[in-house]
Formats: C-alpha cells, sequence, structure tokens
C-alpha cells in the first residue's frame, strides 16, 4: 500500500474518487462533512486534523479559567463526563482543589502565552473561559490561534457584554428592543440628559479599563446624576457612561448554547440581585436563582427564542462576528413586551448553577457540537419535572468591604443532605475552608417542584455556618407567587362574569353570560369564584382538573377570520378529558391574550364559551383578558381554558391498570380535526393549490375547506356520563391532541397490544384529501389525525354490545378493535386496512386509482433531489427543512459545489445529507466540468436539480439532458436587463412590487417557464439591501412550493418549453389560468443560463 492508502486505511476514508483532467485533489470521505475535495499539499493537515479528532473521543484534560460559583459548577458538570480525564481550574477555590477529577492551577490566567503553554505542556484538548474580561481580552482568539481547542466568543463578539455602548447601537441597528439610552463622555451632558428626558433616565452603567461591574438603579434623576459625577469627574470607575430607560416589569435570564448559526435555548431563570428579602438593599452580582421561571409560558419562551436569541446570533453573524459559546440575555417583561436589558458572554452567577445541575445531556459532548459547528444534530435535553434553587451565602458588609479568613464548617452536613454546594470565595488554610471573598458559596436544591426546592436549600444554609453569613430566605418566591398568573402580561381586565344561580344540573338555566349550576357562586367584577360542593350533592368527591390551549388551530381561525366555533372547542377539549376519570365538569376559566382588543371577536369567542359551558353543564366562572401588544400583533391571540370537576370517590376510572385481552375498543365518531395535526395541515397547504377559502374537497356541500377544518370537537359529556358511571366501561381516552394510536396507547397498559379495523367506522372526507394532498403514509396518518375517532372506550367483550348501544342513543359509535397479546416486533398497536378505509370513504376523484389498488401498495417514493451551490445561495436550508416534512414529496439526497469550504457544505453535512466538491479551476472547459457533475448526479439517481446561488454557465448538453429537471430562483418578476441590478431597477423605476420567480432552467430563456412567483412590496423607505433582503426570504418561501409542485408532478415542462398543469388526468399549458398556484401570470425573463 502506499502511504496514501495507508493513511486512508487508518482514518476510515470511503473509496476515492479521482477528479477529471487533474491529479491535485481527490474526494473523500471526511468525517460528518460528507466526501470533500483535498489537495495534495494539504492532505498532512488534514490527517493531523482528523487524528485530532479521533484523540478527543479519548478522555480529555480540560482547564476551567475562573475562581466563582460558576466556574465550580462548570467543573463539576464537566467532571461527569466519561470524556473528561481531568479538570484544571485557575486559580480556582477551596471547593475545586483536589476533588476527585478537579484540581486548582497557579497558571498566570491574565497572561495569554503562559496559559497556551500550560495547555501544550499539559496536554489540554479544552479550555473553559469563565470570566468575561478575559473573552473582552482576546483570550479565545490567542488560543485558538495557538491551536488550543477553546469554548467562548472571540473578543470581537464578546462586545455584547463588555461594551455597552456597542451592544445598545446593535441593538438599535437590528430593530432588537431594548430601553431608550444614550452615551456620554462628559458629565455635564450626561445630567442636562437625565434631566430633560420624558422618561425614567435612572439607570448609569460605567464603561472603562476600569469599569465595575454593577450598575447604578438610582432611586430619582438627582440621585443620576450623583452617580454620573462620581463615574466620570474622579474617573473611577469608567472613561464614559451610559445612561438607560428605567424598566419596569418583571425582570428574567434567557441562556443558550449557540455555534453561531443554531440556537439550542436553556430553561430560563431568574436572579434576585438585592441583597436582602423583599429585594431590598444594594444590589449585588446575585444572592440566588431558581430555574425554571414557572410562569413564563411556553409560548413566550417561544418568541424569545426566535425573536431574541436567535435574531441576536444571526445578526451577529451578519455583520462578520460570529458568536460561538453561551450567550445570556437579562431581558425585561415590560407592557410593552420584552426588552434586553444586558448580555453576558459565558453563564451568568449564579444562574450556571441553578442550569447545570438540569443538563440531561453530557455537557462536555454539547460543547464540543457547539464548538464543532454541530449543535443542530446534538441538542440539549433538559430535566422536564425538577427545578433548582440557589441561595448564595455572602460574607458580612457585601458588596461593599468585608471581612476574610473566616472559618467554614457545615459542609458535611450541607452534602449529606443530598446537595451541591458550589465554593466562590473560599480558599484553604492549614487544611480548613476559610473566606476569601463577597459571596462565598452557592448552595443548589433540586427537586421536583419550586417549593421543595426552595425549602431543601435553606436547610443547606441553616447547616453551613460562618461568621456574619449573610442570605436571602425568600429565594423563588417571586415564583411561587406568580405561579397562577402569566409573566409579563399586563392585565386590562379583570372580568368574573357568571353570576349567581341556585339551579338543579338537570336544568341549568341561561345567565347573562353563561350557564350555571348549582355550587357556583361568583361576584360580578370580582376577582374569583367560588364553588360549593356540598350543594351539588357530591358525599365523598375527588377534583378533577385539566387547562388546554387549541394551538395551531388558533392560526387558522384567525386566516380564515372565524372565530365562532373556536370557543366551543376550548370547552370540549377540557372537559372531554376530565372524562377519562369518569368526573363531571363543575366550573370553566378562560385567559384570553390578544394583540390589539377587537370586541367582536372578543365577544363572539365569550358566547361560544357559554354556549357550550351551558351544554356541557358546568359554570363559566370568569376569564382574564390580557393586551400584550410586544407579543401579539394586532388580529393575533391566544386562548387558554380550566376545568374542574368531579367525581365521587369510588366512581374514578382506574385507566391503565384495567386493560386485559379480549377486552373491546369502542369508538366514538369525530367531528373532525383536532390537535397538532393542525401543524401539518398548514404545511400541506402551502403546498397546494386550496385555500382556506376554497370549496372543501368531497361531498361537502357549500362549505369551505375552512368551515371544515374549523368544526369544533364534540361534547362527550353530558351523554357519556350515565355510562361511564354505570361500571361497565373500564376504561375512556379523548382523542385530542395526538393521533390515533397516541390516543389509544393512553389506555393501553405495556403487557397488551391493540387490533383497530378501520372499515368497521367511517372516516370522513377530509382525512382522504389530507391522505392525498400532503403524501402521507398510513402510519402517519394514524399517528398525526384521529382518523374519524373522537374518543375510545375500553369495556369487556361480554358487555360490548350493551355498551356500544346505551352510546349509540346518543353518538355515533362502532366496536373498532379488541386488546390482544403482546406484540413483541413493530408497533404496540396496529390499524388494519385504513388505506381500504380511505379509499371507500372518498370520493372516486379524491383517491388516485393507482394510489388505492391494493392496501398493500406503499406511498409515492420520494423524488430525489439534488442542490448545487457556490457558496452565495440562500434557499439550501428551506430546501432541506422542507424536504424533512411528512407531505413533501421530495428528498435532497445530495448537495454539490464547485468550491470548498462553504456554509452549505456544512448545512448540508449536520443535515446528514452528502456532500460533493467538484472545483471548475481544475477543469479545462465547461462541458467536462458539467460532465463530471453528471457522473456524480446519476450515481446518487438524481431526479431533479435545484440551483441554489450557483455561479456557474451550465453548458447546452447538460441542459438538454437534464430539460425539466432543474429549477432556479430569479430575483424579480419582471424580465430585467442581462447583468444589470434588479433591485436597483425596482427603485429607480418607481415600481411598486417586485419579487422572485421560481421557474425551470432552459437553454434559451423563456417567460412561460415560470413554476412559482412571490410578489414582494417595494416600500418608500427601501434600499437595495433591504429589498434584496426581503426578496432571498420570498425565495426561502417560493422555491420549497415550486419544488413540491414539481415533484408531486402537478408541474412539468412541457414540450414547447411552456409550464404545465396536471388536473384530473389532463395537461394545462400555463396561459394564466394557474393563478392559485402561480401568484400571476405576469411574463419572466429568467437570466441567462439561470444563474443567480
Amino acid at each position: 500500500m502506499t502511504n496514501r492508502q495507508q493513511m486512508s486505511a487508518l482514518l476510515g476514508f470511503a473509496t476515492l474518487i479521482p477528479m477529471k483532467r487533474s491529479q491535485k485533489s481527490f474526494g473523500s470521505e471526511a468525517g460528518a462533512e460528507g466526501r470533500t475535495q483535498i489537495h495534495l499539499e494539504d492532505s498532512s493537515a488534514f490527517c493531523v486534523n482528523k487524528l485530532q479528532g479521533l484523540t478527543r473521543l479519548m478522555a480529555d484534560r480540560v482547564l476551567v479559567i475562573g475562581s466563582g460559583g460558576r466556574e465550580h459548577a462548570l467543573a463539576w458538570k464537566l467532571a461527569q463526563s466519561p470524556h473528561v480525564k481531568q479538570v484544571f481550574v485557575a486559580p480556582g477555590n477551596a471547593g475545586t482543589a483536589d476533588n476527585g477529577k478537579i484540581s486548582n492551577s497557579a497558571v498566570l490566567v491574565s497572561n495569554h502565552t503562559i496559559v497556551t503553554q500550560f495547555c501544550k505542556d499539559h496536554n489540554i484538548g479544552l479550555v473553559l473561559v469563565g470570566q468575561e474580561a478575559l473573552l473582552a481580552a482576546g483570550i479565545v482568539d490567542d488560543l485558538r490561534a495557538a491551536g488550543v481547542r477553546c469554548f467562548g466568543p472571540s473578543a470581537k463578539a464578546a462586545q455584547l457584554a463588555s461594551n455597552t455602548s456597542f451592544a445598545k447601537a446593535f441593538l438599535d441597528r437590528h430593530g432588537i428592543p431594548t430601553a431608550r439610552w444614550k452615551a456620554f463622555t462628559n458629565p455635564q451632558e450626561a445630567c442636562r440628559f437625565i434631566i430633560s428626558t420624558d422618561f425614567p433616565a435612572r439607570v448609569v452603567r460605567a464603561r472603562g479599563p476600569a469599569a465595575r461591574k454593577e450598575v447604578t438603579i438610582a432611586a430619582s434623576k438627582e440621585e443620576a446624576c450623583r452617580a454620573v459625577q462620581e463615574i466620570m469627574q474622579d474617573r473611577m470607575f469608567g472613561e464614559m457612561v451610559v445612561i438607560e430607560e428605567l424598566l419596569q416589569g418583571e425582570e428574567l435570564s434567557c441562556l443558550c448554547f449557540t455555534d453561531g448559526v443554531t440556537v439550542a435555548s436553556m430553561p430560563p431563570a431568574q436572579a434576585h440581585k438585592r441583597l436582602l428579602d423583599g429585594d431590598q438593599g444594594p444590589n449585588t452580582g446575585g444572592m440566588g436563582a431558581y430555574c425554571p421561571v414557572p410562569q413564563v409560558p411556553e409560548v413566550l419562551l417561544e418568541k424569545i427564542n426566535d425573536a431574541i436569541l436567535q435574531h441576536v446570533v444571526d445578526s451577529m453573524r451578519q455583520e462578520g462576528a460570529a458568536y460561538v459559546g453561551v450567550l445570556q440575555t437579562g431581558l425585561m417583561l415590560t407592557k410593552d413586551g420584552v426588552k434586553i436589558l444586558n448580555f453576558k458572554c459565558q453563564f451568568g452567577d449564579p444562574q450556571c448553577q441553578v442550569i447545570l445541575p438540569l443538563l440531561k445531556n453530557d455537557f462536555y459532548e454539547v460543547i464540543q457540537a457547539t464548538i464543532d459547528g454541530k449543535l443542530c444534530s446534538f441538542m440539549p435535553a433538559w430535566s422536564e419535572n425538577s427545578t433548582a434553587v440557589c441561595v448564595v451565602m455572602a460574607s458580612p458588609g457585601y458588596p461593599g468591604d468585608y471581612d476574610k479568613g473566616m472559618e467554614v464548617t457545615g459542609l458535611l452536613q450541607a452534602k449529606e443532605l443530598g446537595l451541591q454546594v458550589f465554593h466562590a470565595g473560599t480558599t484553604l488554610k492549614d487544611g480548613r475552608v476559610v473566606t476569601s471573598g463577597g459571596r462565598v458559596l452557592s448552595i443548589t436544591a433540586v427537586k421536583e417542584d419550586l417549593m421543595k426546592a426552595l425549602g431543601e436549600a435553606n436547610r443547606g444554609v441553616a447547616a453551613i455556618r460562618f461568621k456574619g453569613a449573610t442570605y436571602r430566605k425568600d429565594i423563588g418566591h417571586r415564583g411561587i407567587r406568580l405561579l397562577k398568573q402569566s409573566l409579563g402580561l399586563i392585565y386590562k381586565e379583570r372580568c368574573v362574569e357568571a353570576v349567581t344561580n341556585d339551579v338543579l344540573f338537570h336544568q341549568p338555566k341561561r345567565s347573562i353570560v353563561s350557564g350555571t349550576r348549582s355550587g357556583s357562586h361568583s361576584e360580578i367584577r370580582g376577582f374569583a369564584g367560588f364553588f360549593d360542593l356540598k350543594a351539588s350533592g357530591y358525599d365523598d368527591p375527588i377534583l378533577v382538573s385539566q387547562t388546554k390551549g387549541l394551538g395551531s388551530k388558533l392560526q387558522v381561525a384567525q386566516a380564515c377570520k372565524r372565530h365562532d366555533t373556536i370557543g366551543q372547542d376550548l370547552v370540549a377539549v377540557c372537559v372531554n378529558d376530565i372524562l377519562a376519570q369518569g368526573a363531571e365538569p363543575l366550573f370553566f376559566l378562560t385567559y384570553f391574550a390578544y394583540g390589539k382588543l377587537d370586541v367582536d371577536v372578543t365577544q363572539t369567542i365569550k358566547e361560544g364559551i357559554a354556549e357550550a359551558c351551558r351544554n356541557a353543564g358546568c359554570a363559566f366562572l370568569g376569564r382574564e383578558m390580557a393586551e400584550v401588544t410586544g407579543m401579539y400583533s394586532s388580529g393575533e391571540y391566544d386562548l387558554a381554558g380550566f376545568v374542574v370537576g368531579a367525581v365521587e370517590r369510588g366512581q374514578m376510572l382506574l385507566g391503565l391498570q384495567r386493560a386485559d385481552e379480549e377486552d373491546v375498543f369502542i369508538g366514538l365518531a369525530s367531528s373532525g380535526i383536532y390537535g397538532r395535526g393542525f401543524s401539518i395541515i398548514r404545511k400541506i397547504l402551502l403546498m397546494s393549490s386550496l385555500h382556506y377559502s376554497s370549496p372543501a374537497p368531497g361531498s361537502c356541500g357549500d362549505k369551505t375547506l375552512g368551515d371544515i377544518l374549523l368544526t369544533p370537537a364534540k361534547l362527550y359529556s353530558p351523554s357519556l356520563l350515565p355510562v361511564l358511571r354505570s361500571g361497565h366501561v373500564k376504561a375512556f381516552a379523548f382523542i385530542a391532541e395526538e393521533g390515533l394510536l397516541e390516543g389509544i396507547s393512553r389506555v393501553l397498559p405495556e403487557h397488551v397490544s391493540a387490533v383497530l379495523d378501520a372499515l368497521s367506522w367511517k372516516i370522513p372526507e377530509i382525512f382522504c384529501w389530507l391522505y392525498k394532498e400532503g403524501n402521507l403514509s398510513e402510519e402517519e396518518m394514524a399517528w398525526t389525525f384521529n382518523c374519524g375517532i373522537g374518543a375510545v372506550l375500553v369495556v369487556q367483550k361480554e358487555l360490548a354490545q350493551h355498551v356500544l348501544k346505551d352510546v349509540q342513543r346518543h353518538e355515533e359509535a362502532w366496536l373498532i378493535g379488541e386488546v390482544v397479546a403482546p406484540c413483541h416486533t413493530g408497533s404496540h398497536i396496529k390499524v388494519k386496512n385504513l388505506l381500504e378505509a380511505l379509499k371507500l370513504s372518498s370520493p372516486q376523484h379524491l383517491l388516485n386509482n393507482a394510489v388505492v389498488e391494493s392496501q398493500h401498495q406503499p406511498r409515492r417514493n420520494k423524488v430525489k433531489v439534488a442542490v448545487l451551490v457556490s457558496g452565495t445561495g440562500t434557499n439550501l436550508a428551506a430546501l432541506i427543512s422542507y424536504a424533512k416534512e411528512p407531505g413533501s414529496c421530495a428528498q435532497v439526497v445530495l448537495v454539490i459545489s464547485n468550491k470548498s469550504g462553504v456554509e452549505e457544505l456544512r448545512n448540508a453535512a449536520r443535515a446528514g445529507i452528502p456532500t460533493r466538491v467538484i472545483d471548475h479551476k481544475l477543469y479545462g472547459s465547461r462541458s467536462e466540468f458539467d460532465s463530471t457533475i453528471d457522473q456524480v448526479l446519476e450515481e446518487f439517481a438524481v431526479e431533479l436539480i435545484c440551483l441554489s446561488g450557483f455561479m456557474r454557465i451550465l453548458s447546452s448538453p447538460f441542459l438538454r439532458k437534464w430539460k425539466g429537471k432543474i429549477l432556479n430562483a430569479s430575483p424579480s418578476l419582471f424580465p430585467a436587463i442581462k447583468g444589470g441590478n434588479v433591485h436597483q431597477q425596482s427603485l429607480q423605476t418607481g415600481f411598486k412590487v417586485t419579487g422572485c420567480t421560481v421557474h425551470f432552467v432552459l437553454e434559451e430563456s423563456c417567460p412561460k417557464a415560470v413554476i412559482h412567483q412571490e410578489p414582494v412590496s417595494v416600500k418608500a423607505d427601501d434600499t437595495e439591501e433591504t429589498l434584496s433582503e426581503r426578496v432571498k426570504e420570498a425565495e426561502c418561501r417560493a422555491f420549497p412550493i415550486a419544488l413540491q409542485l414539481v415533484a408531486s408532478g402537478a408541474v412539468q415542462l412541457g414540450a414547447d418549453g411552456k409550464t404545465c398543469w396536471k388536473q384530473e388526468g389532463q395537461s394545462l399549458c400555463l396561459q394564466g389560468e394557474k393563478s392559485d398556484c402561480a401568484s400571476s401570470p405576469v411574463m419572466l425573463e429568467p437570466q441567462e443560463n439561470d444563474v443567480v
């Protein structure tokens, strides 16, 4: 073997593919990046890098730089990894001194050269920098330049935390909300600004070489001016001050891992900055924290992740300062929405001490994935049913002058309580732990809820002693007080709109707003409702509660501007769920958040809720309304419901423990679709020619598709309660948020399986349409949708017919399956004949005959797609994301670039897509270059090609061979001058609309080869840059739609070079008649050879 072959064998290379025309390069399988081009002169370096990667799989030595509680927590979490052999902490503290894998180092961390040499001398495989001052000084840049692997942002990126004026200007540039501010180098100008502003300019931040960490939050403008004088006139703390608006609201810390592209958010934490209980006393570095923050709604966290964390990371990358590491944002939830207070470029302290204990993954592996740019394939997981609370113990006098050298005792007792004590200001003296800093210890407890965690942490604090220890006893109490509120929402109205009526259960009277029942009491315009269980006739009741939302179905209702069914739906999904325990609903409450109050919409929803409560026989006790302009735009709203029911202790359904072999399933008809199916529906409609206002498919009369989708869930409570309480039903499950299979699994013990026969019930036509239009498999249908079954009962075989007759008096129902012996292979639940049932439920024109000839016929194979790139395109990520959707007809199997090292190759590798680099410079002609591309396309059996920023002109033979199989996006709706700037033309000509066009690529440009267009409005203040950015965003939306149309066979290129649409077996050439899919029949002149 040659040396090269030996090295290839050593590193596990795949077969090498020689490149035409030159022997200077070869292809190889290079780890996760796929097959890339390696030049001979670079092969040695490549092999070294590969070996270094293999070395990292073995145990590493890690250096953590810092001495606080944060650094102890970092070292503690790293030491848990089997990949870590030893953790050095420099300079460390008493807690990191000779503690298992962890030990201290005296290396001078302020000298980057010395640190670098230390890392090389001690074979350090990874460095974590805890101190932000070192990040700002560029230690990461220096270590990486010397070949030392380091986790943290560059000095340029770390300016977010180190340079307040830079951070504020950055936020303003990118439209990310923050407090109003201004920077000054002159104290008189700063004071004039403070006095003259019409907002409370009372936050003073120092900036300069010696700037102190804490900010001054003044009680008045006069105090703010005094703070400026102290900082600037004496130059004690800084050479510049930043004056900020004092924001009011709840403060929150949201952190994330990021590799510069992907953002992996952490659970939110809330730190307590004031020294004393009740948020009294001076500001500190942090006296404690808790995580997660229970009162933050999931929808708000999603908004923060997308609109703030991801926005910041994307904007930093666009500015040439890609941010890699941990990013912490301090947020204020105000009446005007979420605003950024500050950044930290590492874990905060004490936030780190409550977040890392909840991380389920190997911390070391998460760091490596982040550094390698592979975070998207290694997203961290967090403990879902745990809460961490940290209480900080500080020296007397902190945050001012404090004594040192006081002995600390009780550490062993705290450890025996199962607590984690993170050291900060401690050192060892004569074998004893003594204080050496302001914040001395962080005592962290992890329990199943906030109250228990706080109690345990306080027990640990009580066990530890040192003279004058200062600590807070109320860490986390803000979260406990606010558990029944929604953090950051400013309440515009509190309405309890049920009035008292003492009436019989079976004869509910109508009040002004809602139906009520015996036992319900509320005060009009009050803040609470009361319910008297004794008055309801219960002897020994158990209360059962449930809370629900409607998810993506709300977005469909808002798109359709139809809100009359939403309230009914909300009550039904809540009430039906508590039936699983045989409970009847007693009272119902709602929470309604909106961007701007629409009285008509609000009234419509309220009436729907009230009507459904009357039908369910429960009281509508009240609703909470909140205007949240920073979170929802005008017309958007969110809705949640809460129901409380009761059941006599002896009548509870035992559910999962009672289903046995030979038991029978009774299925109740659903009224339509609910739950997570709407997420898939919205994506299917994106690719479909139908809209919400289109006539519903099948024989649905004059109803629209939106009408069918918004049909509310059936309310099973009135008809099923007598059946459930008869003692003949073993279990009940409402098939709501999940699909049929998962819903059934809720009532199925692990020791048995289930077999359902889809031919035994009627499947509504809408499910057949979704199956066909979404190109879904039978399994995807059963996992995603209820397929016509709204609820199931489990009964004994001998009682099945009797129970079925009782149910059929009020509901459409069938015997749909049985419980069988456990199946040790395949799915726990099997649905037979689903494809045949879909065929029988559908009009002939909905299901293709070829699809339903056999119930065993597999789903349509996805079309194999290759994407050609050059490093300048923006559509690849959108195409990859689309191809992963359940309804996608295409699969991206290959990405080819004519340039090595471009971002698209890394994106493809992260998504597990093979890549190839075919360098055009190594070929003597276009045809030779194209021939090599063609060979690789044939190797992967590619059927369609998408060009995404591919900057090479393809030859005529290549275009002829792939005619009708190459798609490209052009940044214009109208014919453009070749070589001209289309965005400049749009601005100069005064066009009000521009856009993008996805079209087939031909030898001769043809304006009739359009597949899909998306218009973009030209704004009065647009520049070429802003307009170009919006057109690129439109391309990312349009290209997947066009690819789906071609891959599904709905669109093809005719022999005359015109786009043809297939409808019911006929082909219609594009003459403007298919305006649903091509936004307009505008004539288009594609660019030469369609180069983007």
